[in-house]
């Protein structure tokens, strides 16, 4: 999953990239309001983290401006503000949750897993199809009661398809989902991956649990 951290200092940034890096997720990194706005319009996040005072446009105003472009990703927002009318404004402003500064990266990390459990059906954190199951909180992948080790962009992958059931998705936006900015994908990447995952999973391709869709991508089949 891409996550798009919004944060004027820098220290702080690279600090929160790197754990949520470690949790898995792809992370981008803007410095303002600005260069955020512009990243958040024109990539497809399933998380935005958003300090409120930034250089050029603070937190509030570009919550306000993606919610009237129509940009529904999940906001939650940083500050070091405590007051309730702060907390209030930020809510109204259209942030799904807020954090106060200083907190601590396992708090931030879990109130990212509850948010982002919110797009699924029972907002239950495990999904399931058929034998398989993966539970979002722990990251364990299960065929059955076997338990399948992944690696951190196998499971990111696995859990896109398993989140957008039946949706065909192409190479491109499989890449664009789950690695970040700074990362120049190679032309055959995605086949790789999936071919591991197949494996791992022990499905083949004409199983059509991956399904494989000449010309376009990949689909996930919900049986």
């Amino acid at each position: 999953m891409r996550i798009l951290v919004i944060e004027d200092e820098k220290p702080l940034a690279y600090l929160i990239r790197r754990g949520l890096t470690e949790d898995g997720y792809a992370v981008d990194i803007a410095y303002d309001g600005d260069e955020g706005q512009y990243f958040a319009e024109d990539i497809q996040y399933d998380l935005i983290v958003l300090d409120i005072v930034l250089p050029k446009k603070d937190g509030f105003a570009v919550c306000q401006e993606l919610r009237r472009e129509k940009v529904n990703t999940r906001i939650l927002m940083l500050t070091c503000r405590d007051s309730i009318s702060d907390r209030v404004k930020g809510l109204d402003s259209g942030a799904d949750d807020y954090l106060i500064k200083p907190f601590a990266f396992n708090e931030l990390s879990a109130r990212i897993r509850a948010l982002l459990r919110r797009d699924l059906d029972q907002g239950s954190p495990i999904i399931q199809t058929g034998e398989i199951s993966l539970n979002t909180v722990t990251r364990e992948v299960k065929r059955g009661n076997q338990e399948i080790v992944l690696t951190s962009k196998e499971y990111a992958i696995l859990e896109y398809f398993m989140r957008n059931p039946k949706a065909i998705l192409t190479r491109q936006m499989i890449e664009n989902h789950i690695w970040n900015l700074s990362l120049d994908t190679e032309s055959n990447v995605i086949n790789v991956y999936i071919g591991r995952l197949r494996n791992k999973l022990n499905v083949k391709e004409e199983d059509g649990l991956i399904e494989t869709i000449k010309g376009a991508g990949y689909r996930w089949r919900m049986e």
